[in-house]
């Protein structure tokens, strides 16, 4: 009894409720037989609560008995034996359970959405929009946060260079995109270089190369994120923002999300796609976009995927569009399904990229499609464009003192000025 006792704190709930079977029965066959199913069938879901229990710290047949915390596993234990068999001293190893972590990020957020002071709504500035039209606001691996220096790369690249360029960027794609009364803001992946205290890979824990701390990260992709949405609620009647899910930022992902959703829940023109599955979709009359980071499939395998785990709207649809990034380079492949782009980013190359050759043009597209006739107009913007504008125009600091406005407007007490509908 005192083992199945233990069992449950790392059961789910069928487990649990083979765990009471066994109790009341006697035996894995008893049990099965209670619950109407096979024995091997217990037996293997045995096994797989001891493994997870185990990983744990739970195994006292190996002299294991002491846990872990729920945010960490088990990495190894040794353990020191005397003369006669008895367990004089043991070491337990353990790590960070990336899942768990996750997990329990998730709660904090929620947690802490309950208490965020929500946006106000945004006032339009025009009126006048086009039913029938979205534009599209691609947005993959912009690495906010990494350092690349020119000499070394080509072009330099750190928080403030990433920040800039992505406001004059969003105001030039915002100006010249037709008048359409949907937007979606695609943040597709990666937009932050690294999740956490350190600057690694969260899987490989790669070394990055980082500018500054991860606190001042996490205060920038906010401040830019909430003025590019600003912007687009300027201009279009309703913006559904998606913040996929990436390689380099797994974990902000989930907050990413989950502070937009609370945000903006008094601003009815805001809808949030908070799934935590990282495959994305979005019906728009005959046409339906579906969005990957592309970390867990390719370009050229994705097709199926997305038609699969979004049967029903693939189903409805006419015309579909497949959009990822994660290579940093443009390629579009068309099957009998679906067209699938590969996105480029805006970023310049770290120097890891540099070294290796994995070049590519630095561009990012609004694109803009139509209820009834899929995509029908494209807007590609480069750096060197921008560059070359706010040279001839004079204009080169208006996005750094729009964002002092937005940096005074975010500051704790403090409010937007922008006027409701």
């Amino acid at each position: 009894m005192a083992e199945i006792d233990e069992l449950k704190k790392y059961a789910t709930k069928r487990e649990f409720e083979i765990l009471e079977a066994i109790h009341r029965c006697g035996g894995y066959r008893a049990a099965a037989r209670e619950l109407n199913t096979h024995d091997s069938n217990v037996s293997r879901a045995m096994n797989r609560l001891r493994f997870r229990a185990a990983q744990r710290g739970h195994a006292p047949e190996y002299d294991l008995t002491h846990p872990v915390p729920p945010a960490y596993t088990v990495k190894g234990h040794s353990t020191l034996y005397d003369a006669d068999g008895n367990m004089r001293l043991q070491w337990i190893k353990s790590n960070a359970d990336q899942k768990m972590a996750e997990q329990m990020m998730r709660e904090a957020m929620d947690a802490f959405c309950d208490e965020l002071p929500r946006a106000k709504p945004v006032q339009i500035t025009k009126t006048s929009k086009l039913e029938d039209l979205l534009n599209l606001i691609p947005i993959f691996d912009y690495h906010l946060g990494m350092y690349s220096w020119h000499e070394e790369t080509g072009a330099d690249w750190d928080t403030a260079i990433a920040e800039n360029l992505l406001v004059d960027w969003i105001l030039a794609g915002v100006r010249m995109a037709p008048d359409a009364k949907t937007a979606i803001l695609l943040q597709g992946g990666d937009f932050m270089h690294w999740d956490g205290m350190d600057a690694v890979t969260p899987a490989s824990k790669h070394l990055l190369d980082a500018d500054t701390r991860f606190a001042k990260l996490v205060r920038v992709a906010i401040r830019v994120l909430m003025r590019i949405t600003n912007e687009l609620l300027k201009k279009h009647d309703s913006v559904h923002v998606i913040m996929a899910e990436g390689n380099h930022d797994p974990a902000s992902s989930i907050w990413l999300r989950e502070w937009f959703a609370a945000w903006f829940e008094d601003e009815p023109r805001v809808t949030v796609d908070q799934s935590p599955d990282p495959y994305y979709c979005y019906e728009f009359g005959k046409t339906s976009i579906f969005v990957h980071h592309g970390h867990k499939k390719g370009v050229k395998s994705l097709d199926d995927v997305f038609a699969a785990k979004f049967r029903e709207v693939f189903g409805r649809t006419k015309y579909s569009y497949g959009h990822m990034g994660h290579l940093h380079h443009k390629h579009v492949v068309e099957s009998n399904l679906m067209i699938v782009e590969q996105h480029p980013t805006l970023a310049a190359p770290d120097a890891y990229a540099s070294r290796g050759g994995m070049l590519s043009k630095r561009s990012a597209s609004v694109i803009t499609y139509h209820k009834e006739y899929g995509e029908v107009g494209r807007i590609t913007i480069t750096p060197e464009m921008l560059e070359a504008r706010n040279a001839e125009t004079g204009t080169t600091g208006k996005a750094k003192k729009s964002q002092k406005r937005v940096r005074a407007a975010s500051k704790p007490g403090k409010r937007s000025r922008s006027t409701s509908k």
